[in-house]
């Protein structure tokens, strides 16, 4: 079964549609964030917590955010998460200068919640309308429509907010937002509900307890959560700033270099979505370490360095979906709200860790490339561990 085929379900169709226009304003309006903190001369740790900002909510609202999927109705979820995203985008108007940076993290976080439960609440719902190999061509296609998106998004939100301003890039990011609102009106559900008797402080304890008794669904979340080692926005906005600005200007830089890796994005699953298997799955990771290497190495000269990022884009899409999907085939659907959003919170806490180390490392005067070579090395130890579960699950 192809693509073209998972696509023709009405209900895939339409949420895949929101999904292209809602991720391109959220990265459309990511360079105008990180180009606006440069300009207004921000230093690497406050890059580095407005990334992890980013990251924040599905670390520490996890649970809440389990009990909400499994207890309200989607579309009805979706809609307020949508509206509340439009109104945070537009909050960021508000930001003329560092000293608001408080409000942007605040406006950050927000949204942030908003999309990772809107985010948590689709992977939870795939596997209750889809089964086997559509699910796997579902999880794949949500992917490749987020690195379409985070390719496309960067670049042009780079050039917009060059040519145009901050201020343009949220606005029409605000106006992408509503859009998707508009499209999700005709959405049609028909799949059965799971209906929740138990308060919501039971069934966060029990969420707890199913994954804490299923030791190869936690195992499964740990790797998933490696992937969050690719969390490259601050480290690709220190090199924008530290290296490349007498080159090219930084919002155009940051713009062109998360283009390109999303390219990689995009097009590896096309190639690696084929020959993936549970069998092989360690070759991957240990392929995605030594890509990372190799952009550390070409870091110096920021054109060779585009083809480094194109690399290191190449594997991810492919490690991250079919991670999911593995976790997804193991969990029964009465838990599936809960496990999918303390899978979230370990991927996104792996994304915060690694921002901060990032910011921090820098501070301490550690080079950037060194900070990416290190970062490279967690995937070859991840493709070991990968190694050691097959081998006892």
């Amino acid at each position: 079964m192809g693509y073209r085929k998972t696509l023709q379900h009405p209900v895939i169709a339409r949420l895949s549609l929101i999904q292209l226009i809602s991720y391109f304003g959220t990265w459309f309006s990511q360079v105008a964030i990180f180009s606006m903190l440069v300009a207004y001369g921000a230093d690497a740790i406050t890059i580095a917590f407005t990334a992890a900002m980013a990251m924040l909510p599905a670390v520490v609202l996890a649970p809440m955010i389990g009990v909400i999927i499994d207890r309200i109705e989607f579309k009805k979820l979706m809609f307020a998460l949508l509206l509340i995203e439009i109104i945070m985008t537009l909050g960021f108007l508000l930001i003329n200068s560092l000293d608001y940076v408080w409000l942007l993290m605040i406006l950050i976080f927000i949204r942030s919640a908003a999309a990772s439960l809107l985010f948590s609440a689709e992977m939870a719902l795939f596997p209750k309308i889809v089964k086997d190999e559509m699910l796997k061509n579902t999880n794949e296609i949500h992917s490749i429509i987020w690195s379409f998106t985070y390719a496309f998004g960067m670049a042009i939100g780079g050039v917009v907010t060059y040519y145009l301003g901050y201020h343009t890039a949220f606005v029409i990011d605000a106006l992408l937002y509503s859009l998707a609102v508009l499209i999700l009106l005709g959405l049609k559900l028909s799949h059965e509900r799971t209906i929740h008797t138990d308060s919501n402080w039971k069934m966060f304890t029990d969420g707890f307890h199913y994954i804490r008794s299923r030791r190869k669904i936690l195992h499964l979340i740990l790797l998933h959560a490696a992937i969050g080692l690719t969390s490259f926005d601050a480290l690709i906005t220190l090199l924008a700033d530290f290296q490349y600005k007498e080159l090219i200007a930084v919002p155009l830089a940051i713009g062109l270099m998360n283009a390109t890796r999303a390219v990689g994005l995009m097009i590896g699953p096309f190639f690696i979505g084929k020959i993936i298997t549970k069998e092989n799955l360690h070759y991957f990771f240990l392929l995605q370490g030594l890509a990372i290497i190799l952009w550390s190495q070409l870091q110096e000269n920021y054109y060779i360095a585009l083809i480094g990022l194109f690399v290191t884009g190449f594997f991810i899409t492919t490690l991250w979906s079919y991670t999911y999907l593995l976790i997804q085939e193991e969990t029964e659907a009465q838990y599936m709200g809960r496990v999918i959003s303390y899978n979230d919170m370990f991927f996104m806490l792996s994304n915060v860790a690694t921002a901060l180390f990032i910011g921090y490392a820098s501070k301490a005067n550690v080079s950037l490339q060194a900070i990416t070579f290190i970062l490279g090395v967690g995937f070859v130890l991840t493709a070991l561990y990968y190694l050691w579960f097959k081998k006892h699950y």
